[in-house]
């Protein structure tokens, strides 16, 4: 059978000259910490991106259905977010928030006009994990409660504080941070107790919040953590009202909600722009990131004027939170979402794209379920689909198989078999033909 064909593309990559293969590798080993993981049994080395694309060494072209971990919003090296990102550059490299620039300035007025409500104050940071510590110290601050409730399965950052409201054993080191967290049930439609076909799924779920809360803390707590859809957890989509639910269990309790929108945010989603919209809530903080600056360290806390406040009492600041050059591109991400209809087309070409995987999975009994939201999926491999036993092995083995022919995809959930669908919000439904070509290619006598 040959390999599905990868769709035309106009773009000529440059040929690579740099350092080898065989001397990175051997660089990377010698030099860099052993705790960074390589995808594939033997890694591919990218140099070069043009929006859904990536290039190795040798000039190979691979669909990057995975966004460079879900970070590629609008596509690699844009021109459009290039040119600003150059021109800013030339004039201005870094400066701090201790004197005034415009761009921080009309940014923050871009990113906070696209939020409901009274989220209208932000504050730059450098990564998610960052932006979730600053949202949980300003939950703390704000309410005087120290308690805080997150989910099971999820992940908002690898930093001391953000691993307390991780909850996944893979992620967590034998470490003192996980002090007055508390991590609720899973909502999870496929692998809970209450199912797809459950009407008050959500409610259940929910129900186990102010459980936690009325047992587990002295009845108030700071604020309630939740991905909008769980990103590393495997693309977990929650039921109808589950956070409608739990937002007022917490608010009841004194605490804020705050919404973790560093893999959901800037139109991922297709409906809205951002995730937690598609729940009928508005948070009282939202945390974001990767996305948001297209590659350009960027992340952000947006809250509201009364919850900022509490950081004047004391000296808070971000050396880097703010650059001119992150805060171009960001501007320039938000420009080409809005130019380019990137929202209309990640719910289209998502909504083509689950249609698709639903459409294999009747074909592949290896997949148990297909979840997600515009161009933000999964899909769950299990050995069988009445026990629902993990197909870990399985999974590493279509991961492999896809990679080799042009395609790459990320992998999620405690046990590594969700595949991860997350490209460039460029993609085009020739890709989307070309991806599910080759996951039924790879899918075949696993």
């Amino acid at each position: 059978m040959n390999n599905p064909e990868i769709p035309y593309f106009d773009h000529k990559p440059k040929p690579y000259s740099g350092t080898s293969y065989e001397k990175v590798l051997e660089l990377r080993k010698r030099y860099l910490t052993p705790a960074l993981m390589t995808y594939y049994r033997k890694p591919i080395m990218v140099v070069e991106g043009a929006m859904q694309y990536v290039y190795d060494e040798k000039g190979r072209r691979y669909l990057d259905a995975f966004g460079g971990i879900v970070t590629i919003s609008v596509g690699h090296c844009h021109p459009y977010v290039i040119e600003k990102i150059r021109e800013q550059l030339e004039t201005l490299q870094h400066t701090t928030t201790i004197y005034l620039h415009p761009v921080i300035s009309e940014y923050a007025q871009m990113l906070a006009e696209k939020l409901p409500g009274d989220l209208s104050v932000c504050y730059f940071v450098n990564s998610g994990s960052e932006a979730n510590d600053l949202a949980l110290l300003m939950a703390r601050l704000y309410t005087g409660n120290y308690d805080v409730i997150a989910l099971r399965n999820a992940y908002h950052g690898g930093s001391s504080t953000a691993m307390g409201l991780t909850a996944q054993s893979t992620w967590k080191y034998n470490y003192p941070h996980n002090f007055g967290i508390h991590h609720a049930l899973n909502p999870n439609p496929y692998r809970g107790p209450w199912g797809y076909n459950d009407p008050k799924a959500g409610a259940k779920y929910a129900a186990d919040v102010r459980n936690i809360i009325e047992f587990a803390t002295p009845g108030r707590i700071a604020g309630f953590f939740a991905e909008s859809i769980q990103g590393v957890g495997g693309a977990v989509v929650y039921p109808e009202s589950y956070l409608a639910e739990a937002y007022g269990f917490c608010r009841q309790a004194g605490g804020v909600c705050i919404a973790d929108e560093v893999q959901t945010g800037f139109g991922r989603t297709g409906a809205h722009f951002w995730g937690f919209e598609a729940h009928g809530v508005i948070p009282d903080i939202v945390t974001m990131a990767k996305g948001i600056g297209n590659g350009v360290p960027l992340a952000a806390v947006v809250t509201t004027p009364q919850i900022a406040y509490t950081l004047a009492q004391r000296i808070h600041f971000n050396t880097f939170g703010g650059n001119p050059v992150s805060c171009a591109a960001g501007k320039a991400v938000l420009e080409v979402i809005e130019n380019e209809g990137l929202q209309n087309n990640s719910l289209t070409v998502g909504n083509y794209l689950i249609e698709k995987l639903n459409m294999l999975s009747e074909k592949h009994d290896i997949i148990g379920d297909v979840r997600g939201l515009g161009l933000m999926t999964g899909i769950e491999l299990v050995r069988d689909r009445k026990t629902k036993t993990p197909a870990k092995e399985e999974c590493t083995e279509a991961f492999e198989r896809a990679k080799d022919m042009g395609l790459l995809v990320g992998r999620g959930g405690l046990y590594g078999n969700v595949i991860r669908i997350k490209p460039p919000m460029c993609i085009k439904k020739e890709d989307v033909d070309f991806l599910i070509a080759v996951l039924d290619s790879a899918f075949s006598g696993l």
